[in-house]
């Protein structure tokens, strides 16, 4: 906007800047979830009206792309630093675990990547650069296609689960951890083995179990299937 059309609508360019703009905007998502981030809670924090924040975005669904897109570029610096390894599968597997880490502590970012929306540029680049990876193996295209999304759909999908907020009684203290998944898996031993099998089978094993290491599980197991197609192929 020129100094003459500030002059007609009486509009002043804000003081603060994008990058502060989404630093407080991610600041509010960690802290009170998407609910929470709203443009007046946002221009308290940044010290300013309102109206300033429409110098950056015309609306929320924006700032949420755009705060979005501001985490992920971290991850996507962190991502590029893989590459060249000798088996393709270990830039894959570090790829993975980068963008786990930076989804798992925050829900609202795995919430949103799962929203289809062509603004979130670092979420393609990650999509692109585990791509890339896969195309060291000796894949088709259509094999390749379903190796990406299999990785990015596990990976986001876990770590937003394993995100979520914890039940009242941790949050409160009146328990702890371990002891709550105790809890949990006394209440699985209880059921019917016969209506049951597989619970029992596995309650050992949910039963203090680290979430971290079950994710590194389940996606050696995807790991292990992409090294098993491009064997037959």
């Amino acid at each position: 906007m020129t100094a003459q059309n500030e002059a007609k609508t009486g509009r002043r360019r804000a003081s603060h800047s994008m990058e502060a703009v989404l630093s407080e905007a991610v600041a509010l998502l960690d802290e009170k979830g998407e609910q929470g981030l709203t443009f007046r809670a946002l221009a308290a924090r940044l010290g300013g009206g309102v109206a300033s924040i429409y110098w950056y975005v015309s609306n929320k669904a924006e700032l949420l792309d755009r705060a979005t897109d501001h985490v992920l570029q971290g991850v996507v610096e962190q991502a590029r630093e893989f590459h060249g390894a000798a088996d393709p599968v270990d830039d894959i597997r570090s790829i993975a675990q980068a963008l786990f880490d930076a989804v798992v502590d925050r829900p609202w970012l795995g919430t949103l990547l799962m929203r289809e929306t062509d603004a979130h540029t670092s979420g393609m680049q990650i999509y692109e650069l585990i791509g890339q990876q896969i195309m060291r193996l000796p894949l088709t295209p259509r094999e390749a296609f379903g190796a990406v999304s299999a990785v990015t759909s596990f990976v986001i999908g876990t770590a937003t689960d394993l995100g979520h907020t914890p039940p009242p009684e941790l949050l409160e203290g009146h328990t702890n951890r371990d002891e709550f998944l105790h809890e949990a898996a006394d209440g699985w031993r209880a059921l019917d083995p016969d209506e049951y099998p597989f619970i029992h089978f596995i309650v050992d094993e949910f039963d203090g179990h680290d979430d971290t290491e079950q994710f590194q599980a389940g996606l050696e197991l995807i790991l292990e299937g992409l090294r098993q197609q491009a064997a037959r192929d």
